[in-house]
């Protein structure tokens, strides 16, 4: 099973930065894509930026030219550099992974807990 942990989410101001970042453990035979979300109040979750394991990125239209993701594969971590913030930011973001079980072999996810960002105007 693998786990995931997010972190460095908080209050920051319009215009600010943040970077958050999201580590993967546990046991698994590969991790293929990972990705954030986020859900604000009142809304569904969305997509917002996603990486292979071989490095292709996607980006959701309102954060590209914002938002980087990026990934260290040695240590099955992924990054969100946030700049440019703005209050419509607001929302707790959520790292996903999609990874290869061992036993059984099969293609499963997993969610991590969420941070909360919070973007001031």
């Amino acid at each position: 099973q693998l786990q995931l942990v997010e972190s460095g989410g908080g209050l920051v101001q319009a215009g600010g930065s943040l970077r958050l970042t999201c580590a993967a453990s546990g046991i698994a035979f590969s991790i293929d894509a990972m990705g954030w979300y986020r859900q604000a109040p009142g809304k569904q979750r969305e997509l917002v930026a996603v990486i292979s394991s071989g490095g292709s990125t996607n980006y959701a239209d309102s954060v590209k030219g914002r938002f980087t993701i990026s990934r260290d594969n040695a240590k099955n971590t992924v990054y969100l550099q946030m700049n440019s913030l703005k209050p419509e930011d607001t929302a707790v973001y959520y790292c996903h992974a999609n990874f290869i079980a061992i036993l059984p072999r099969i293609a499963r996810d997993a969610w991590g807990q969420g941070t909360l960002v919070t973007v001031s105007s």
